[in-house]
């Protein structure tokens, strides 16, 4: 049987039903460990996305499992090193929501220039009037497919970008094609109007964003992250944001996920925090869904028609 243990497209779903082969739809698993446990007995094939942690413990209760398939880019909350000793290939999505998170952060940045909810309410029209990204420098903290993207992007807009990935150089073909300029990250925060964040969720970048980053980013800046919510100190941002010295912020990860009502950042205008949607394009989404159906059903042996 096939656990699909949280959100899948419809198209996947379809697929899963033409392809005849017994399985169990209950994004509700992933709020319930006991539940989702309880049916890894007779699973051949698990399905997540980043709220169910597949871990030694739940692999020990599914010994029949012969494929985890991840509907997603993020493989933090997958121990890929027990799937390898137990030879259960994982099946997942890099790079196919790539576009629908760069869009985000387009969307995130014409947000912070143009307010247009704000200007709606009224106002001076003079202070409504905002300002151009033209001319403006964005700072990309990570240089992957999704920051890469991003760079493209915003030099198509005419904006500077400079970027900080200790695993790339710049003689790289792909930093060339987008214009990406590497900096050190002082560099980069000192000189960048806009800071998005694109690293992964390792020991060394958790907590990356703490008082010293955001105090060595230049007065006034913007802050995005569509990475993972760990990289971030939150109450770190929260004074960066109340103090001025940040002019804005917009999350779409945070930790935890999601942040509790109270949270200082959640009282605040000038940030902004949405609930993970950054990938979750209908297109995307559709993408990610025939990717990783098609790969658990070639692996347990199942035709596609």
């Amino acid at each position: 049987m096939i656990v699909v243990a949280e959100e899948l497209d419809p198209e996947g779903l379809s697929m899963l039903r033409e392809s005849g082969y017994p399985y169990l739809y209950e994004p509700r698993l992933a709020l319930s460990r006991k539940d989702l446990l309880a049916t890894l007995p007779s699973a051949t094939a698990l399905i997540v996305r980043n709220r169910v942690v597949v871990d030694e413990e739940l692999l020990d209760l599914a010994p029949q499992l012969r494929v985890v398939g991840r509907l997603g880019t993020g493989l933090d909350n997958v121990d890929q090193r027990a799937l390898e000793r137990r030879h259960i290939p994982l099946i997942h999505a890099p790079a196919l929501n790539a576009r629908a998170v760069a869009e985000y952060v387009l969307a995130a940045l014409f947000h912070f220039s143009r307010n247009l909810t704000k200007a709606a309410q009224g106002g001076s029209r003079i202070e409504l009037g905002g300002f151009e990204l033209e001319g403006k420098t964005i700072g990309l903290i990570g240089l992957g497919e999704i920051g890469l993207r991003v760079a493209s992007l915003t030099r198509s807009l005419g904006m500077h970008v400079v970027g900080y990935d200790p695993n790339r150089r710049p003689w790289e073909a792909a930093v060339e094609l987008t214009g990406v300029v590497l900096k050190p990250l002082e560099a980069v925060l000192g000189e960048a109007h806009f800071v998005s964040l694109h690293a992964p969720l390792t020991p060394e970048t958790r907590g990356l964003v703490d008082k010293g980053f955001l105090e060595r980013m230049r007065e006034g800046a913007y802050l995005v992250n569509t990475s993972r919510g760990a990289l971030v100190d939150h109450g770190a941002l929260a004074k960066a944001l109340q103090s001025g010295h940040l002019a804005g912020a917009i999350l779409d990860v945070t930790d935890p996920e999601p942040l509790p009502d109270d949270h200082p950042l959640r009282k605040l205008q000038n940030c902004v925090i949405t609930p993970h949607v950054a990938g979750l394009t209908k297109e995307a989404q559709a993408r990610i869904s025939r990717k990783v159906i098609q790969g658990v059903l070639e692996v347990i042996g199942v035709p596609i028609r």
